[in-house]
């Protein structure tokens, strides 16, 4: 007794078809998922940038009174805000620790490559960064002190 190959027909042409579909699925979350690392990390490097412009804008009139060293506020946030804007995305800046620090986190959304055929057009990342004020001032020794 001989099978009728004209039953068998088509048999394996639904395995291909699910190991297809699972095939790029597994590729959508290779690629995406290094998009989303690569998303993440422009998002950290953006806030970074966005701090360390924002702690360049030290209060002279402080420094010259000799009190501590802090930001100016408003130039601070001025010159966070004109790092995000260069860079096209949208954050919040806030001075923190008494003006000693300038805290920004950074929102982003990219789109998806081959995630969007099943539904999953774009994602979302945050980033974060601080800069933080230093005293380094040399004591009469020579030496730096905080």
């Amino acid at each position: 007794m001989t099978a009728d190959p004209s039953r068998e027909r088509g048999a394996i042409t639904l395995f291909v078809a699910i190991a297809a579909i699972g095939l790029l699925a597994l590729a959508g979350l290779v690629v995406d998922g290094a998009a989303k690392v690569r998303a993440v990390q422009r998002a950290d490097r953006i806030a970074a940038e966005a701090a360390r412009a924002a702690g360049q804008a030290v209060d002279r009139t402080a420094v010259l009174r000799g009190e501590a060293i802090r930001v100016d506020r408003r130039a601070a946030a001025a010159a966070a805000g004109a790092a995000l804007r260069a860079a096209d995305v949208r954050g919040t800046v806030a001075v923190v620790d008494a003006g000693r620090a300038i805290s920004v986190a950074v929102d982003i959304s990219e789109p998806t490559v081959l995630l969007g055929l099943v539904g999953v057009p774009r994602f979302h990342v945050t980033g974060h960064a601080e800069a933080v004020l230093v005293d380094a001032t040399l004591d009469s020794q020579g030496g730096a002190h905080p």
